[in-house]
């Protein structure tokens, strides 16, 4: 009887010990004490680890104070002991948190399935459609590395670091003044040293002089406008009943020698509003922020708000469905081409805030993930570029960190290509009667490029010889002249000429290319043949082959303006001598006409019909057989230089 009335009494020490921290913890939970009410609830659950309100307010508290990837052991006990849909929901982002990508898909498709809520069933549906796209995001800054800046970051917190005028300005939980409940982490403030780009001082940190860190409260997530006069920042948290109860923005502006004191700024609108993550655009007429005013697409939605005629700012605007989502956007930036960068765990990531890009379009913004040399599973936030695109900070609380949040710097590490220069090597050379060629030296040579620019100009040397340094992938023309030759112009390529930069050794490759030039001589009444150039029987009509000849006349004539010319036609000896020289006559105006019709001045060309007149062969064999190969040679087109026109 005595040990049941000691196990009774026990039991009654036990219970009342558990309704007290029950109370204790419920009161801390509600009033955001969320560390407070986690140790005080992880008590009660030692003893009783399947207390349904236990678990509920331990989940909830690390979920409410953004560490809900440690949130998923007590929602998984909780979907066990109370399946609703919304448990089902909360446990599939702390496992998309935990990039437990298929395990979330189970809990978003169950909750999808047990729901009554429309708003939930959307959430759900939206959760399972960005974890589908994960496998389709590609590194927008492909060759960008981050580095966690550990020389400047502490055990606690440190985020949001912004450069202006020379002097990295960033939040800290560095120095004391007190803890804030909800994390269990010192309250923060406001930092600055001086930088240069992503080079920091780290020794000379100190609290920002502007105006003075209040005790009892977080500061943090400054702007700074582009003239340095302005400075906008978030404040809130406080332990003062009196003060606003919600995070808020406040100003401060420069007046004569020094800045203000911070006031408060009326585009928060309601007290109870939570506003912060400012930034200014970069001509400084805009501010853009964070806040879960209603009206919003869900959670935190980003604004922007335009400096007014009296310095103020008005004019609030919702950034529209593009760039919020029914989750959470902050931490704007924009550049100056246009292109938007926030934070955000609404669209397609890899778990808690990812960074994003949203390029303009002519229908409103394109937004894309920056992939996953940037992004985590963890929270990655508050990009700022000191030399974009090339270089900036952002801030993660990813794995691996120094502290809590942690300041990283990133750098475009993309190899610099490797030099390829191309150099032409150009010899000029003479045709001679007999078929061969001799180096013809002194030869003027000059290189246009693609745009009929003038590129180079030299003469060849003795041994005929000069060179050019060619660009890659560029069209040239090459022309050739000197006295007593004709002209002649060619074309040369460096296209589809440059190798591979991942078969290149050395720094700078030099490839050697080469070329040959033949100028024929100029000789006044020279009669010089064109090959191939064919008539149907008794006609005159320039057929296509025929024409491909004439058209290697067109450029000689082209190449040499200066020059004038007799087209003659021959004939063999068959037909009648008239018959023959009429046949003639009308073929060699047949090829003038169509050298005419390819931009060639009528004046510069004579027609000549020679008939049978003028044989270079014999048309019959000595005992008066047929000679074919004497007639195919006596049917033929020439042409002779008869005058060099004036310049």
């Amino acid at each position: 009887m005595k040990h049941s009335y000691l196990f009774i009494l026990l039991f009654a020490v036990i219970l009342g010990a558990c309704t007290s921290l029950d109370k204790k913890g419920t009161a801390q939970y509600q009033a955001g004490e969320y560390q407070l009410a986690i140790n005080t609830f992880s008590r009660i659950l030692e003893k009783d680890p399947d207390n349904l309100e236990a678990n509920r307010i331990v989940a909830e508290s690390y979920r409410l104070s953004n560490r809900v990837e440690r949130a998923v052991p007590y929602y998984e006990k909780l979907v066990e002991l109370d399946s609703t849909a919304e448990n089902y929901y909360k446990k599939g982002i702390g496992l998309k948190s935990q990039g437990e990508y298929d395990r979330a898909k189970e809990a978003f498709s169950k909750a999808a399935e047990m729901t009554l809520n429309d708003s939930l069933e959307l959430r759900s549906k939206r959760e399972l459609a960005n974890l589908e796209k994960l496998d389709n995001i590609q590194p927008y800054f492909p060759n960008h590395q981050l580095e966690n800046y550990e020389l400047l970051n502490s055990r606690g917190i440190d985020y949001a670091p912004i450069v202006s005028e020379n002097f990295l300005y960033f939040t800290s939980s560095r120095g004391g003044g007190g803890i804030y409940q909800a994390t269990g982490q010192s309250y923060t403030k406001l930092f600055r040293t001086r930088a240069d780009g992503v080079n920091v001082d780290v020794q000379g940190i100190q609290p920002m002089p502007e105006f003075r860190n209040e005790e009892g409260l977080n500061q943090g997530a400054i702007a700074i406008s582009p003239d340095g006069n302005t400075i906008v920042y978030a404040r809130g948290n406080s332990t003062n009943r009196r003060d606003q109860p919600e995070v808020s923005l406040y100003a401060s502006y420069f007046r004569g020698a020094s800045f203000t004191e911070p006031v408060y700024m009326t585009l928060n609108e309601e007290p109870g509003y939570w506003n912060s993550t400012p930034a200014f655009s970069p001509d400084g007429k805009t501010l853009y922020f964070a806040s879960n005013r209603p009206g919003g697409y869900g959670g935190i939605d980003l604004y922007k708000a335009t400096v007014l005629a009296n310095g103020d700012f008005g004019n609030v605007q919702n950034m529209g469905p593009e760039i919020n989502t029914p989750g959470n956007e902050m931490f704007p930036r924009l550049e100056t081409n246009g292109n938007f960068f926030f934070a955000s765990d609404g669209h397609p990531g890899y778990g808690k805030l990812d960074l994003f890009v949203a390029e303009p379009n002519n229908n409103g913004y394109t937004v894309k993930n920056l992939g996953d040399n940037i992004n985590t599973t963890a929270d990655d936030f508050g990009i700022f570029f000191t030399n974009y695109p090339k270089e900036g900070f952002i801030t993660s609380n990813r794995e691996g960190g120094v502290g809590d949040d942690d300041i990283y710097y990133f750098k475009d590490m993309t190899p610099k290509p490797k030099v390829v220069n191309f150099l032409l090597n150009l010899i000029t050379k003479e045709q001679k009667d007999d078929g061969s060629q001799e180096i013809l030296p002194q030869t003027r040579v000059t290189m246009y490029d693609e745009n009929n620019k003038l590129v180079g100009g030299d003469n060849t040397n003795q041994q005929g010889r000069v060179r050019f340094r060619l660009s890659p992938e560029q069209d040239y023309s090459i022309i050739a002249s000197k006295s007593g030759y004709f002209t002649k112009s060619i074309t040369f390529t460096t296209k589809g000429k440059m190798p591979d930069q991942s078969e290149l050794i050395q720094d700078v490759t030099n490839i050697t290319l080469d070329t040959t030039v033949v100028l024929d001589q100029l000789i006044l009444e020279k009669a010089i043949v064109l090959e191939n150039i064919y008539y149907d029987f008794d006609r005159a009509e320039i057929r296509p082959d025929a024409a491909q000849e004439l058209n290697k006349l067109v450029k000689i004539l082209k190449d040499n303006p200066n020059i004038r010319i007799e087209l003659s036609s021959h004939t063999d000896s068959r037909g009648s001598e008239q018959y023959n020289e009429e046949l003639s006559q009308r073929r060699a105006e047949s090829a003038v006409e169509y050298i005419i019709s390819q931009g060639i001045a009528r004046e510069r060309l004579v027609a000549r019909g020679y008939g049978e007149s003028q044989p270079i062969a014999p048309n019959e064999n000595p005992d008066g057989s047929d000679n074919p190969e004497g007639r195919q040679m006596n049917r033929r087109t020439e042409f002779k230089v008869i005058e060099l026109l004036e310049d």
